[in-house]
């Protein structure tokens, strides 16, 4: 990707409002934008934390239009950096990034650009930024505002702390007249107070938006049969073109699922930090021009996906923590369209995890690892409002069920499970208390192979005590006596069971026990009750709807860009709604400004005035 500036480019308006509007096509601000913008351009520090696709870039890329000199903003992910210039150059404004992957004709190109007042925002990745070098150029140039994205990659209370991005607060004392801001998605107020502490921001107001995407629907499933699982979940996809992010913990399983998506017919690829650089790249750019539909990736791995029409984000196999979760889960729907974050979790996912835990030799560190996967096992184990547990984690209480979850839309079914938890936990004890969960469970369905007879375990009381009940459920029925801790798995011996104290209240009958009912497969009715992917469009609408999609493809691969910096699917269902005749009418268009209207509006007109002939 190029970084050549645009020329000619006129004296920006001066007002926030009418950079919004002519610059970047919408009428209105959202939530805490403009209070921010304001801020910054009082020469305030501040702190910002949004939801994904909450409308954190424009806090600073609207002053960096009205101040003088350059925007620096820091971004850990190369691949977001680039695609962010990429669309703002579709405005019309002038920007570049300054990193890795320029050789070094192109980043002299980027220096002389800098030096010679063209920019208006420069993107840098942390380690350029701290290079001596380039630190004694900064100070010689008039720099308008310091953006520090990711923020909570400068906190080690942050779930993904980059020791090396927290140097960066050593610009605050060589730059003291030019505001800062820290932006993030995924922050406590733990968190939040260390970024700010790290960064030595001065006095800065701090705007906290709502953690809520709820145009989101969170659904949570126990592992069975996942590969089986995924493939019903895409198959039940209203379009089988949309695109589509699947997280999984290991390189290995990222290429099984890719290649056995493949072999189903979907166009899918592998993305993860052990391809060749020039695979990944090319990977990342299909998914962005909807060559890809499905791209299958490591979850350590940061994709830095600014695509506003992602459907839909699978977790293949549980997250370590809720904040790496919100974060991808949010990565669907940033154009505000109904989407969707469905979680496939098990046994083996917490003891793995849990194993990786305790190989941190930073007994400080563990402690917050330990924490925050806890937080997350509580979370995929919620029988409650998916949203509310999710919003309570971050601090923010919802007082009512959101209506668009799993557990919302397919309340669990309980039943006393009093016999089958002491049948359980007496298996367990007969078997002295030295065997992993899948062990016991065969016991208890009375199995016939060879360790079973080796150890002679036929013989137990406890043997085929459960054979009228699936593994499946013997499964879920372990994991919620473990999460209501009646039992324990010792990580650090093979994930034995152990009885827990409070387990003899089971046992001896003194308690009787509410379980939930497994929840294996996805609900059809939950499926069926769906909102209509394309904002309830008709029939009609949406026929007209894929007629510009096209015409959008179409002049995108012409310009061999992204689909969604020529217009997002937002944008095209306004445009079939309120069919623009006039070229002011398509400037009402929200996500339409001038430099838009100038290169795509006669094209764009000249279809919307074909379909109302027809």
């Amino acid at each position: 990707m190029d970084n050549e500036a645009l020329t000619n480019q006129p004296t920006p308006p001066e007002t926030p409002l009418a950079v919004l509007r002519t610059v970047f096509g919408f009428q209105t601000f959202r939530a805490h934008q403009q209070a921010v913008i304001d801020d910054l351009l009082s020469g305030q520090d501040c702190f910002v934390l949004m939801p994904t696709g909450g409308g954190k870039s424009l806090c600073y890329q609207i002053p960096a239009l009205i101040l003088p000199g350059t925007a620096i903003v820091v971004s850990p992910l190369i691949a977001l950096m680039q695609d962010q210039v990429s669309a703002l150059k579709a405005y019309g404004v002038r920007a570049a990034y300054y990193n890795s992957t320029l050789d070094a004709d192109a980043a002299n190109q980027v220096l002389m650009q800098l030096h010679t007042g063209q920019l208006d925002l420069l993107y840098v990745s942390p380690e350029r930024l701290l290079n001596e070098s380039f630190f004694k150029q900064l100070q010689q140039m008039p720099i308008s505002l310091f953006a520090v994205d990711e923020a909570h990659c400068v906190s080690q209370w942050g779930h993904n702390f980059r020791p090396e991005y927290s140097q960066i607060g050593a610009l605050r004392e060589r730059f003291p007249q030019v505001p800062f801001l820290a932006l993030t998605a995924t922050a406590d107020e733990v968190t939040r107070q260390d970024i700010m502490q790290r960064l030595h921001l001065q006095h800065a107001k701090i705007h906290i938006g709502g953690f809520d995407r709820a145009n989101i629907r969170y659904t949570v499933s126990e592992k069975n049969q996942p590969m089986k699982q995924l493939l019903a979940f895409l198959n039940s996809q209203s379009d089988k073109q949309q695109s589509g992010i699947v997280y999984c913990l290991s390189r290995k399983r990222v290429e099984e699922v890719a290649l056995k998506l493949q072999e189903a017919g979907f166009r899918s690829k592998a993305y993860h930090a052990g391809l060749p650089t020039e695979i990944r790249q090319s990977v990342h750019q299909q998914f962005m021009r909807d060559e890809v539909t499905i791209v299958v990736a490591t979850v350590a791995f940061g994709m830095g996906i600014d695509k506003p029409n992602v459907r839909f984000v699978v977790h293949y196999d549980l997250p370590k923590n809720i904040e790496g979760y919100y974060q991808e889960t949010g990565r669907a729907g940033r154009d505000g369209l109904p989407s969707e974050a469905l979680l496939l979790y098990g046994a083996q996912d917490i003891v793995t995890a849990r194993y990786f835990v305790n190989q941190n030799p930073n007994e400080a560190q563990k402690r917050i690892e330990a924490h925050k996967l806890d937080a997350m096992v509580q979370f995929a184990e919620a029988v409650t409002c998916r949203r509310q547990v999710l919003l309570h984690y971050f601090g923010e209480e919802a007082h009512q069920q959101c209506g668009n979850c799993d557990v919302c839309l397919n309340p669990p079914r309980f039943f006393d499970g009093t016999t089958e938890a002491q049948k359980a936990l007496s298996c367990v004890y007969r078997l002295q208390e030295s065997f992993g969960m899948r062990y016991v469970i065969d016991v208890l369905r009375g199995l016939e192979h060879e360790r079973i007879r080796q150890l002679n375990h036929q013989q137990l009381s406890t043997y085929g005590i459960g054979k009228d009940l699936s593994a499946a459920q013997w499964t879920s029925i372990f994991r919620q006596l473990i999460h209501l801790g009646y039992l324990q798995q010792d990580i650090q011996n093979y994930s034995v069971l152990k009885l827990m104290p409070n387990a003899g209240e089971i046992l001896k009958g003194q308690k009787r026990l509410q379980l939930a009912a497994p929840r294996h497969q996805l609900a059809s009715s939950n499926r069926g009750s769906r909102k209509q992917d394309k904002a309830n469009l008709s029939a009609g609408e949406l026929q007209d709807f894929e007629g510009l999609r096209q015409l959008r493809k179409e002049i995108a691969d012409s310009e061999e860009r992204p689909a969604y910096q020529v217009f997002g699917d937002a944008v095209l269902i306004e445009m079939v709604q309120k069919r623009p005749q006039t070229e002011s009418a398509l400037l009402a268009i929200n996500g339409v400004g001038e430099q838009k209207l100038a290169r795509y509006g006669f094209e764009f007109l000249h279809y919307l005035k074909q379909l109302d002939k027809a």
